[in-house]
């Protein structure tokens, strides 16, 4: 920048002044621009800015709206001056302006109150005494603003604490007298101010050592603040105020006299104390007073301490519930608060104790006797804090300590809990644990240990419920009242099991108190949920002591308060019940009975050392184990065998004995732990097993049933396998017992009767003995030897001892009786194979029973079956088929109701499969049973095959993929047992061979049968309805599921088996059929055998030949009613099998289609035809349709076709085709057969009779005519509608005979299209959009046939377009498509386009223009065709239709290159005259045409139309139009390609004029025009021949879009124009004044940056003066009436940059 020494006289203030009036713009982007350009005024002449803003200011915040701005402009404009410059009086006037417009006021706190407070700041850095002077004129008498006076000088202390502390004296003295008056409400900022007045001090005397201020005078000052803060402010009723005079007085103590300071602190100490009442971060803020207070008090240097300890109790005792603050982890605390104010807290109780040590540790030793919970986890809190920092001056009170905590073991709060397990391992690390206490504080740790996960979510779900509800309910924990805090039984858990560790691993003093103390700790009841961390730690200790095993049996022995062996081995293998079990406790039980192994019998060691391993690593994993739905079974019967088997190495009977003892009383320690009971009922069972004393065992019979709950099905379920076991060696006296309990039961069928009448309680009872009785009976039953039962079993049957045990109601009870049942069969059928067979006396009773314990009757559905239910019917399914597979054999009605109340289970859900798939083998297994077991005669039994069959159908083709596993399943089953009964040397019940059924049945059977023919005895093949059997099971062949697969080919392999099995009738063919047929069979059998032996296989393959081998197995009858009846298996619910049926349909017809009749063909096209409207997926419904082609060829096409076309002619009259789910069927069936090479001739030939004989539109369609011609019209629509789908099937069809006949006249076809098209597009626009959505697909389709696939996607994109333009360029498009695809067409079509230019429609001529307007470009092979589409274009450029004139000379253009040169002059003769054309379209096409000519035109066909085109694109340049714009710029940037030689001058001279006009809109609001501005001056670069031209416009602030960014970019810019071309600024300067006005607002504001640039590295000020005026006077015009804010912005930013600029001139300038 450079600038004459005068300067150009520059109205500064009057810009100063409206800059700062612009801080009150609207906008805040005004604001902003605002702002900085007053600071950079302010840096340069910051008394002029201050003028401007003190003159602004004096109506205040009425008259102006950015008060805040105004103050903040002023304190940078007094920051920017020199010390030198500082105008006391003018400083005088600010001040008193801000003061002024603060005591206005009743606000505090404000922006512009803190703008305010800031300038005034801003004044004491220079003239503190002045700032302070005027301060202190508003601190006398009652003043509202007194407040912010205050805070100011409270600011100025902050911001500088040297200049401040020296005139502390000043501000004290001044505002003392005024302290008396300040209301409640304002006390907090005085108050805060005092603090930092003090802070002030604090950092003077730190910084300044050698300099002291704090005088008399000023302590006595602050002494009396002290005392009216202390005596008055801090018993305010105001939390704020009080607190605020707290938080200041803390600062204030260490500054004022000891004297007064101990006679303060009987006042200051309550009332500091007083605001622990509140929230968490005023007790931080009190403690940190009262830290300090106490530093000043007990550990100054200057004196004894001012508070000896009796004085500091209150102080103690106040502080000790703040210390329990930090255990309150609940979820609403501030954790950061709390833990400061935790450390707070216990440097208070440090300085305490680093003066007081034993006084301090006789306190919290009382206050841990408090009742109060709060001061009892304080002082164990501070207790646990400070015992390793003062452990030497404490150490001779250990036994104090001691005593104190074993009282509070006993307390029952989990607060104090968990604060004492943190204590007692300090005092452990600390050796503070010894003796018998000891043991009780380990005896503490574990019983916290055993804290269960019940307990904890109990706790969770109450303190819930009270948060919600806001009452106390005290927890009942180990049968005791615990009051509930922040603390949680889970996390009192964690810190025990922690501590317990860390005794046992880390101290090893420790160790002769745990060992053997802690196998105390494992019978006991309340220690169970501490087993695992006991163990752990009992192993840990064994580990240790390995070295002296002989101690660890000692130690056992000589104590008599040690468990005995046994007792520890009853109570660890019971407890090993739960693998998943936390802390993993199977594991630790499993290795501390590892390690006490010496304590049990000799040879127990050796067997435990192999199988103790293999346990553990069974429940080493439990995420495996996890995925074992019977793992638990599994662990507990691995569990019963380890005992057994320790029980079998162990000789000594006596010990045995004494562990049955054992077992027997602990009983009382699982009261309620029904899982626990159940293993040691089995446990106990196990070891009576062993037992041979008589005596003993009733005993314990006796004993288990009395402490058994037989209300919990676990419970009930492990007695009576404990019975069961003991039944297997003492079989009478487990008899004996249930018949006594039975007995006992029936004298309580009175109370039974009442209990109607009464509570339900009883009735339950009832039901659990019940069930427990028929769950032992079961059981005995089952473990004992079958030679002895049968007498029992029929005693039980054949009274009414059975029929008591059924009036059950829970679910669980009825599981028990049912499974009792079962378990009687099971009996029944385990003799028989014993040799001791026997009939089941009242079976079909018995079946009933089980039924109705199913709770299922003909009303109720299988969708709600519930878990419960789910599982009784799983064990009552099971039942029933024991019961039907025993004799006599089943009725009907038993059978039939039997298969009623069953075959429903087949819908159940796949979920919890862990249920459902065993209740449906069960019912499988049930079906197979009733098939086997029912029927006289083959016929009968085929009937009832097919019955169930039909039955499971629905299931077979469900489209759940379960139901059809289970269905295939089941139906394999059944025909497998069918077979059977077909076949010689097989039982009723499917055994092969002789067996016991043979036996049972011989006789009956063949007294029934001795008298019938083989043909009776034996179905027939016509009985097993093969044809509609395949067409069930032959879909399932091509499933999606592999099982599915494999049991559906299995049963058509079982169904043509047993088929060819049968007797044939008689004359019947034999030989080759027969051979055929068997080899058919053996290629089925042969892909059975592949599918089960999971070979890789295609699965294609695999269906072939399935279908194969049926095809030829299938009799001439069977084949019929096969394809009849192939719409539902085409419709079948899972695609691949639907696919599959096609595929078998179309096998059929092309190996036997020969065999069909003209009704079979009808029939069978008519089936395909209606699953062609069931199908709706579209590649199906394809399928469908070449089978359907594949009839019509095979068979007779005639009745096919007749049947289609009959099917369209309906659906077009009847239908809404577009509307049909799927598609319309027969469109399919059209492209079928287009795309058949036999067929589509003759399709084809018909639809093109249809389209020759209807006329697409009439000729009076366009005029708007109709006339009384609307049925007509109506009916030729649906004849076009009708043959445009045809045509459209056939271009779609692709089949060779139809693609040839498209080919042979493609040129015809393409034109036809297109003039459709654009007549379509007209009527389109009108309103009528049917014709349009009809020649589009067929257009479509015609691409797809000749294999146009860019043309395709090109209709694709815009076809339905109806914006002028847009259906234009698709032809065009589609032009050039053609044009690059197929040239050799190009001529042909364009002949009849040329000659389409002549029709009299509008549309057609523009589809013909728009056409030929591309194809111009490909017609260089033929001269004389080019010349005619010339001739033709020129003459249509006057057409009437400015879309044909535009389009002609889009044509124009595209003249081949080397042909151009011939046209050139004569198509830029064309461009000139369209440059003015009364359409904008035609213009803008006109200038985009231009560029496209200039680029391959000479020089000499441009150098006469150089200046007419460069003034003609200067007036296109201000279009409204962007896209003109940026066309018009890009176009003269294009120009300059003939800017030299003799042209160059001139065309230099329009450069220059329209230079401005391009910089100006390189920030165009459009992009399109900002590129072409940029690319236009890149281009021009080269003609201005200065050299830094070209870098700067290829700058990075030339190409963003960031204003900021083109501002920099104008100043460079502007720079290297004043340099290169001086003398042309002037015109430069008048160019942009003139662009003040343009209609853009970013443009004016760009010119006012531009000229302003301009004017700013101007050193020629004479030549610029006149600009400079004018310029000043615009800005300050437009920043007042402009209403756009980016102009606002830009002119307060100008005025900046011209005062910059020319700040000589004006530096000195002073508002008037």
């Amino acid at each position: 920048m450079a600038s004459s020494s005068s300067g150009t006289a520059l109205p500064a203030p009057e810009a100063v002044q409206v800059l700062v009036s612009s801080l009150a713009d609207e906008s805040m982007f005004v604001r902003k621009a605002s702002m900085a350009s007053l600071k950079e005024v302010a840096s340069l002449n910051p008394l002029l800015v201050l003028d401007c803003c003190s003159t602004v200011s004096r109506g205040g915040r009425r008259r102006f709206g950015n008060m805040a701005g105004i103050f903040l402009v002023m304190s940078f404009a007094v920051r920017a001056m020199d010390t030198k410059d500082v105008d006391p009086p003018l400083m005088a006037k600010l001040a008193k302006i801000a003061t002024a417009e603060m005591i206005t006021s009743k606000e505090f706190n404000a922006d512009w109150q803190r703008a305010a407070a800031g300038l005034l700041v801003s004044i004491g850095s220079h003239l503190p005494d002045l700032m302070m002077e005027e301060i202190f004129l508003h601190l006398s008498g009652p003043n509202s603003a007194l407040p912010a006076m205050v805070q100011i000088l409270a600011d100025f202390a902050s911001a500088e604490a040297l200049q401040f502390t020296p005139r502390l004296k000043s501000v004290l003295s001044r505002v003392l007298p005024i302290l008396g008056n300040v209301r409640d409400a304002q006390r907090p900022i005085f108050a805060n101010a005092f603090k930092c007045w003090c802070q002030a001090a604090w950092i003077y005397s730190r910084d300044l050592p050698s300099d002291p201020v704090l005088d008399s005078d000023v302590v006595s000052f602050l002494n009396s603040a002290f005392e009216l803060l202390l005596r008055v402010w801090a018993s305010s009723r105001d939390l704020k105020a009080r607190l605020s005079s707290v938080e200041a007085l803390g600062q204030m103590v260490g500054l004022i006299t000891r004297t007064q300071l101990k006679a303060a602190l009987p006042r200051l100490v309550p009332t500091i104390l007083g605001l622990y009442r509140k929230d968490q971060e005023i007790a931080f803020v009190a403690t940190c007073s009262l830290h300090n207070l106490l530093n000043a008090s007990l550990l100054s240097e200057s004196g004894p301490p001012l508070l000896d300890f009796e004085e500091l109790t209150i102080i103690l005792l106040t502080l000790l519930p703040v210390a329990c603050m930090n255990n309150d982890n609940s979820e609403n605390s501030d954790f950061s608060v709390g833990l400061k104010t935790y450390n707070e807290v216990q440097h208070c109780f440090l300085t305490v104790g680093l003066l007081y040590p034993e006084d301090l540790f006789l306190f919290l030793l009382n206050r841990c006797k408090s009742k109060e919970e709060p001061f009892t986890v304080g002082a164990l809190c501070v207790l646990k804090h400070l015992l390793p920092r003062l452990s030497e001056a404490w150490h001779g009170k250990r036994p104090l300590l001691v005593e104190t905590v074993k009282v509070l073991l006993e307390e029952q709060s989990l607060g104090v809990w968990k604060a004492l397990a943190e204590l007692i391992v300090v005092m452990a690390l600390h050796c503070y644990l010894g003796g018998p206490s000891a043991e009780l504080f380990v005896e503490f740790l574990v019983r916290h240990c055993a804290i269960s996960d019940e307990e904890a979510k109990d706790f969770n779900s109450l303190r819930e419920t009270i948060q919600m509800s806001g009452s106390f309910q005290p927890f009942q924990y180990k049968k005791l009242e615990v009051k509930i805090g922040a603390i949680c039984p889970a996390e009192l858990r964690t810190i025990c099991e922690k501590g317990l560790l860390l005794l046992v691993i880390t101290i090893p003093e420790m160790e002769h108190i745990l060992w053997p103390f802690l196998l105390k700790m494992i019978i006991p009841r309340k220690y169970t949920g501490a087993a695992a961390t006991v163990c752990r730690c009992i192993s840990e200790l064994c580990r240790h002591r390995s070295s002296y095993t002989n101690s660890v049996l000692n130690d056992c022995v000589t104590r008599i308060d040690i468990p005995k062996p046994e007792e520890l081995f009853a109570r660890l293998v019971v407890l090993l019940h739960d693998p998943l079990a936390r802390e993993q406790l199977a594991t630790q039980i499993l290795t501390v009975l590892c390690h006490l192994a010496p304590l049990f019998p000799t040879n127990i060691s050796l067997f435990w050392q192999d199988e103790i391993p293999k346990m553990k690593a069974y429940v080493s994993d439990t995420e495996d184990l996890k995925q074992d739905s019977s793992y638990q079974e599994t662990w507990d019967d691995m569990i019963i065998n380890f005992l057994a088997e320790s029980l079998d190495v162990i000789p000594d009977t006596e010990w045995v004995i004494s562990l049955g003892n054992a077992f027997t009383e602990q009983y009382q320690l699982y009261i309620a732990d029904d899982e626990h009971t159940a293993l040691l009922h089995r446990c106990l069972g196990m070891l009576l097993k062993k037992v041979d004393d008589r005596a003993y065992v009733h005993e314990k019979i006796d004993w288990m049933y009395k402490h058994a709950n037989i209300a919990v099905p676990t419970n009930r379920l492990g007695l009576a396998k404990g019975i069961g076991l003991v039944a297997a060696s003492h079989l009478d006296t487990v008899l004996e017992m249930l018949k006594k309990i039975l007995d006992n039961v029936g004298g309580n069928m009175l109370l039974r009767f009442l209990s109607f009448f009464s509570t339900k309680v009883k009735i339950e009872d009832a039901d659990d003995i019940h069930a427990a009785l028929a769950l032992m009976y079961g059981y005995a039953a089952r473990y004992a030897p079958s030679t002895v039962i049968e007498a029992r079993i029929d005693a039980l049957v054949g009274t009414n001892m059975l029929s008591r045990l059924l009036h059950v109601r829970r679910p669980t009870a009825k599981q028990a009786v049912i499974t009792a049942i079962d378990l009687l069969g099971r009996a029944v059928i385990n003799a028989a194979e014993n040799g001791a067979s026997f009939p089941l006396k009242k079976r079909d009773q018995m079946l009933d029973y089980i039924l109705t314990l199913m709770g299922i009757d003909d009303n109720d559905g299988f969708a709600d079956s519930n878990l419960e239910l789910l599982h009784t019917q799983t064990v009552a399914l099971s039942a029933c088929t024991t019961l039907v597979s025993i004799e006599p054999k089943l009725t009907i009605e038993t059978r039939n109701h039997v298969m009623k109340a069953t075959l429903g289970f087949f819908a159940l859900p796949n979920n919890p499969s862990n249920v459902v798939d065993p209740l449906i083998n069960n019912l499988v297994t049930l079906l197979c049973a009733i098939l086997l077991t029912s029927g006289e005669d083959g016929r009968s039994r085929a009937e009832q095959l097919l019955h169930i069959l039909r039955q499971i159908d629905q299931f077979v083709s469900s489209s759940m993929e379960h139901q059809r596993r289970r269905g295939c399943i089941a139906v394999h089953e059944m025909l497998l047992k069918f077979r059977a009964l077909c076949s010689s040397g097989h039982c009723s019940l499917g055994c092969q061979g002789s067996c016991i059924h043979n036996k049972q049945v011989e006789w009956t059977f063949q007294r029934n049968s001795s008298n019938l023919p083989a043909a009776f005895i034996l179905p027939s093949r016509e009985s097993l309805c093969l044809g509609e059997r395949v067409m069930i099971y032959l879909p399932r062949c091509a499933d999606t599921s592999s099982e599915v697969i494999k049991a559906s080919a299995q049963i058509l392999d079982l169904c043509f088996s047993i088929a060819l099995s049968l007797p044939r009738p008689v004359g019947s063919a034999l030989g080759v059929d027969m051979e055929m047929s068997y080899g058919a069979l053996c290629s089925l059998e042969d892909v059975i055998a592949i599918l089960r032996s999971d070979a890789s296989i295609d699965q294609s393959e695999v269906f072939n030949r399935v279908v194969s081998s049926v095809c030829i197995l299938l009799t001439k009858d069977e084949l019929v009613i096969t394809m009849h009846g192939c719409t539902a298996a085409i419709c079948d619910k899972v695609k691949q099998s639907a696919e599959g049926a096609i595929q078998a349909v179309i096998e059929f017809i092309t190996r036997r289609g020969n065999e069909l009749n003209e009704i079979d063909v009808s029939r069978t096209t008519q089936s395909l035809l209606s699953a062609t409207m069931f199908v709706t997926e579209k590649h199906l419904r394809q399928e469908v349709l070449g089978a359907i082609c594949c009839l019509a060829e095979t068979t007779s096409s005639k009745v096919v076709f007749n049947e289609v076309l009959a099917a369209a002619g309906r659906d077009i009259v009847t239908k809404d085709i577009s509307r049909l789910r799927g598609g319309w069927p027969m469109q399919d069936a059209f492209y079928a057969f287009s795309q058949h090479t036999v067929l589509s001739v003759l399709f084809l030939e018909h639809v093109i009779s249809v389209l020759n004989h209807t006329p697409i539109l009439k000729d009076d369609a366009e005029k708007g005519d109709s006339g009384d011609h609307s049925s007509e019209i109506l009916i030729e629509e649906d004849i076009l509608q009708a043959a445009v789908l045809a045509l459209t099937a056939l271009f779609r069809g692709g089949g060779k005979t139809g693609k040839k006949a498209v080919e042979r006249s493609y040129a015809a076809v393409l034109s036809a299209l297109t003039l459709q098209l654009g007549s379509c597009h007209g009527l389109a626009g009108s309103g009528q959009q049917e014709p349009l959505w009809t020649v589009l697909p067929a257009f479509q389709a015609f691409c797809d046939c000749v294999g146009d696939l860019e043309m395709g996607k090109i209709l694709a994109r815009g076809g339905e377009q109806k914006e002028n333009e847009k259906w234009i360029n698709l032809i065009g498009d589609l032009a050039s498509c053609i044009s690059m695809k197929r040239p050799k067409e190009v001529q042909p079509i364009c002949l009849i386009l040329s000659k389409a230019l002549n029709r009299h429609q509008w549309f057609q001529r523009e589809a013909a223009a728009a056409a030929l307007s591309e194809f111009v470009r490909y017609s260089d092979g033929v001269g004389s065709l080019l010349e005619e589409m010339v001739e033709m274009m020129c003459m249509h450029v006057r057409d009437d239709s400015p879309t044909v004139r535009r389009l002609c000379l889009r044509g124009l253009v595209q003249i081949p290159t080397h042909y151009m040169l011939k046209y050139t002059t004569q198509v830029l003769g064309v461009i000139v005259a369209l440059l003015e054309d009364p359409d904008e379209m035609v213009q803008l096409t006109a200038v985009q045409c231009l560029q496209t000519v200039l680029e391959s035109s000479p020089k000499d066909a441009v150098y006469p139309l150089l200046l007419n085109l460069s003034i003609r694109l200067r007036n296109l340049q201000t279009s409204m139009n962007g896209n003109m714009r940026a066309n018009a710029f890009a176009s003269f940037g294009a120009l300059s390609n003939y800017g030299y030689g003799a042209q160059h001058e001139a065309f230099l001279e329009q450069v220059h004029s329209m230079l401005p006009r391009l910089l100006l809109h390189v920030h165009d609001d459009d992009s399109n025009v900002r590129q072409a501005c940029r690319n236009t001056l890149r281009r021009l670069a080269p003609l201005m021949s200065v050299d830094g031209m070209s870098p700067l416009f290829n700058a990075h602030c030339f190409n963003s879009d960031h204003r900021t960014d083109y501002e920099d970019f104008i100043r460079d810019v502007t720079r290297q124009l004043y340099q290169n071309f001086f003398n042309r600024a002037d015109s430069y300067m008048a160019s942009a004044i003139q662009a003040f006005d343009a209609p853009w607002p970013v443009i004016q504001a760009n010119a006012i940056y531009f000229s302003s640039s301009m004017l700013s590295i101007s050193e020629d000020e004479r030549s610029m003066a006149s600009y400079y005026t004018q310029v000043f006077g615009m800005l300050v015009g437009k920043m007042s009436r402009s209403p756009d804010a980016v102009v606002r912005a830009t002119c307060s930013s100008a005025l900046g940059m011209l005062m910059k600029a020319n700040s000589l001139a004006w530096r000195a300038s002073r508002l008037d």
